[in-house]
């Protein structure tokens, strides 16, 4: 893929975007660097910005302040037409009228480039996506899933250089979106097309992305793979939006001491003071209940409040005078259940690893 980049810069630059609807800020100061060939994930609640910044890389809405680089280029004021990407709508915006070849064919037609050339490129596409011999049928002939395989095939039909995706898969029932977000991948791995998609489905960009960029209130509030905003959340916002966490008050008792109710727990307390208010947070499925000694560190005892079966898994609530009545939930095996014999009422001893105790200030969350 040919560009105007120096080995090592990003392919896609964006500087101090600030985007304002009247007086509403949308986008406050974002700034990130996209390499060449990633997947990158715009994740976040509604309202928090992941969109506007996708349709200001796409030049369909244009930024109040702030400059857009793509391949080394400036883009930043120039129109849609004239920056080089694809886009896939949540809505897929197929033309009813046209059948799924002329869809597909629709930007190459507009670039007048050979009926030969275009029809070899449609039909090399609609093999990419899965959708070969469906190519005299009409948009409402097909399935969710199989229109947004004819959307996607639009989009890379011109070979662009970026390919935008904004909630693709939102509209359609779980068992499709989870088979298309593993062909999507795959896709853009064959490709090695830089995709920047936007959902607010953590388990989508989880699955998806090689980098995530989680959005709060139009700003970012951390940049890092799945593991890394999984393992090691940069603010309470993002341990709370990704995946579930228990969050409990306590205190810091000391250097790398904490006090959560009447149990005392060691982890890192890097930059908090003796004394200090915080939030601990912790992982249901961190919560270690298999061969725990009272002795053990950071060993407690506590009482099963309630179980809820999840297949494969229970979650279980547990609470109790240790705990200051606060409430902790942990994810234990069925396995592990039945040795345990574990009912609402019973104690349990557990222990949770030190390093797997996150700290913020209080009320951060």
């Amino acid at each position: 893929m040919a560009t105007g980049i120096q080995a090592g810069d990003p392919y896609l630059r964006i500087e101090n975007i600030i985007k304002y609807f009247g007086d509403f800020c949308a986008l406050n100061d974002v700034s990130i660097e996209i390499g060449e060939g990633e997947f990158v994930c715009f994740l976040g609640p509604s309202g928090c910005g992941k969109t506007t910044l996708l349709r200001a890389i796409a030049g369909l809405e244009l930024q109040t302040h702030g400059r857009i680089e793509q391949a080394g280029r400036n883009i930043s004021n120039l129109p849609p037409a004239e920056r080089d990407f694809g886009i896939v709508f949540q809505s897929y915006a197929l033309f009813p009228n046209l059948s799924i070849v002329r869809n597909v064919a629709y930007g190459l037609e507009n670039r007048k480039l050979p009926r030969a050339e275009i029809g070899t490129r449609v039909r090399d596409l609609l093999e990419l996506v899965g959708l070969t011999g469906q190519d005299d049928k009409y948009p409402a002939q097909l399935s969710g899933g199989q229109q947004q395989r004819v959307a996607l095939a639009r989009a890379l039909a011109t070979s662009p250089g970026l390919l935008l995706l904004d909630e693709p898969l939102s509209a359609l029932d779980a068992r499709v979106r989870v088979h298309l977000r593993h062909e999507i991948r795959e896709l853009q791995n064959r490709l090695g097309v830089t995709t920047i998609m936007v959902t607010h489905d953590q388990e989508e960009a989880l699955t998806m992305a090689d980098r995530i960029v989680v959005m709060n209130q139009g700003v970012i509030e951390q940049v890092g793979t799945p593991m890394q905003i999984y393992r090691h959340p940069a603010t309470a916002f993002v341990a709370d939006f990704i995946g579930k966490m228990n969050f409990a008050d306590g205190a810091v008792a000391g250097e790398g001491r904490i006090r959560l109710g009447e149990v005392e727990l060691s982890c890192d307390t890097g930059g908090f003071a003796a004394g200090q208010a915080v939030q601990i947070a912790v992982r249901p499925e961190d919560i270690v209940a298999r061969g725990v000694a009272a002795g053990d560190t950071n060993a407690f005892s506590a009482s099963v409040a309630d179980l809820e079966f999840l297949g494969s898994s229970l979650r279980v609530d547990l609470t109790g005078a240790s705990l200051g009545g606060q409430t902790l939930t942990a994810d234990l095996s069925v396995n592990l259940m039945r040795e345990l014999e574990l009912e609402p009422g019973h104690d349990i001893t557990v222990r949770i690893p030190p390093e797997r105790i996150t700290l913020y200030a209080a009320g951060g969350a």
